[in-house]
């Protein structure tokens, strides 16, 4: 089975990068499939964006904010595609792009002449689509397209119960009698009739967006949230009642839903000219993934630790966290998660930024009442991580426990080549910087620090032997060490 499923995927891929050459589409990078190729150049994806609500909202200008995170030197944003939305309040966000004005909505479907929809307006129709939707739509990636910044297109969320009452899904919001059933079956296939209407808009999604070479399809945000089988304590000392101590895994009756959504947007694309990566948003944290769907060929995790590519990389695929938050409001905080995940050989970090809003597509407001965090700031050190791997080989790295044979106060994430590079990202501690002890070959190497928050070069240190002394300073810091013939 193991072999099939190998050979499976080979073959996706193959197949995908020979659509993907002539055009220069977004894909894994073909020597590394850790890791993507965009433009026939190598790149991971780094953002820091709104949530998730820039099309579906119509008083958001996209312009503006596809404009700021390519002047911020990111390159990724998350859009939700209509069959999820939220009201003003969820979550304690006060500044919610996802959650429009009253008749500020658009959807990919038409409204009817009945009124009736949860969130106000008339309901809407499912047989019929919006134009005024896919045109928004198809103009915000051709913005994102003109500023080089690539979509996670996603298809469906977990509705956390009270959120099934908005979709246009529910029976309530629509005029087409679709069967009424309990929030957690939404997404899966024991949903009745909701099922012919959630292909209808994967097939009618994947044709719309099949030109643009800027983006890859998520099947569904965070679906462990509805449909958990099993949940193992992550913190023993934190409340089991409390998501933030536990480890989730998905049901297999989501998983079996997910499959076919994947089969949807695979059998769709295979009678159009481009093929586009598919993602599965795998849980918080990190797990180690069972029986792969070889139709997907990124898995991301939230809020995720540096185990979730570790437990993963021997499927030779790309590994993200694509959303953050929870964890304060501190730009330290995202900026350490950013540099430890892309570090310990992830392709992938997009932060969930409350900076971001309908007024303030700049991203300059910091007054938002969220449960994360985002500023102008975070979002310049960021693009300092950003433009660090641009400048690295990093398709020839891989993660390194072993180099770093101790390093007294701090915590160490490593990539190297094996022979002549490594690069360790250090993040302190304690109050005061100890040396590191390596574990090199016998040789000559020069040992070049980075400040990461500025981007500024510290010191050039040659090295004879295996200790490397730390800049001054308690900041976390970057280091290449290159072999010297």
């Amino acid at each position: 089975m193991k072999t099939l499923i190998t050979t499976t995927l080979l073959l996706h891929l193959l197949t995908t990068a020979l659509f993907a050459q002539s055009n220069g589409a977004f894909q894994l990078h073909p020597q590394n499939p850790h890791y993507f190729l965009y433009q026939n150049q190598p790149t991971v994806l780094v953002g820091s964006g709104e949530h998730y609500g820039a099309v579906i909202n119509l008083d958001f200008d996209y312009k503006t904010y596809l404009q700021t995170l390519s002047q911020d030197s990111l390159n990724q944003t998350r859009l939700f595609t209509g069959a999820y939305v939220e009201k003003l309040g969820d979550f304690g966000i006060q500044k919610n792009t996802l959650a429009p004005a009253e008749g500020r909505l658009l959807l990919p479907w038409k409204r009817s002449e009945t009124p009736g929809y949860t969130l106000g307006g008339n309901k809407f129709d499912l047989s019929q689509w919006d134009e005024a939707y896919f045109t928004r739509l198809k103009d915000f990636m051709t913005e994102a397209q003109r500023h080089g910044v690539i979509v996670e297109i996603t298809l469906f969320s977990a509705h956390y119960a009270a959120g099934w009452n908005y979709s246009a899904f529910h029976p309530k919001n629509n005029v087409n009698q679709t069967d009424s059933v309990p929030s957690p079956s939404v997404n899966t296939l024991q949903n009745g009739n909701i099922l012919a209407h959630q292909e209808q808009y994967v097939r009618k999604l994947v044709q719309e967006l099949n030109s643009f070479n800027n983006f890859y399809f998520e099947i569904q945000n965070e679906p462990w949230a509805e449909q958990p089988d099993t949940v193992f304590a992550r913190n023993e000392y934190g409340p089991v009642d409390d998501w933030r101590s536990t480890l989730q895994v998905v049901s297999q009756r989501s998983n079996e839903w997910q499959r076919q959504v994947a089969q949807w947007i695979t059998e769709e694309e295979s009678n159009l000219p481009n093929k586009h990566l598919i993602s599965q948003n795998i849980s918080n944290f990190h797990y180690p993934i069972t029986d792969p769907d070889p139709n997907i060929s990124i898995f991301t995790f939230h809020y995720a630790y540096p185990e979730a590519v570790y437990e993963n990389y021997s499927l030779n695929r790309a590994i993200g966290l694509n959303e953050t938050g929870f964890a304060g409001g501190a730009d330290e905080t995202y900026r350490r998660q950013a540099w430890r995940f892309l570090m310990a050989g992830g392709s992938l970090f997009s932060h969930l930024d409350y900076s971001f809003s309908v007024g303030a597509e700049g991203g300059q407001d910091t007054t938002y009442t969220a449960p994360g965090g985002g500023s102008p700031a975070l979002r310049q050190q960021l693009g300092v991580l950003k433009r660090f791997f641009d400048q690295l080989d990093f398709t020839t790295l891989r993660p390194d426990l072993t180099v770093v044979e101790a390093a007294p106060g701090a915590m160490t994430e490593a990539l190297s080549d094996g022979q002549a590079l490594w690069v360790i990202y250090w993040e302190p501690l304690a109050m005061e910087s100890y040396p590191l002890t390596l574990n090199l070959p016998q040789g000559k190497y020069q040992a070049v620090w980075t400040e990461v928050v500025t981007g500024q070069a510290l010191e050039t240190v040659e090295m004879t032997d295996q200790t490397l002394p730390i800049p001054a300073g308690v900041q976390d810091k970057v280091v290449v060490i290159k072999a010297v013939k």
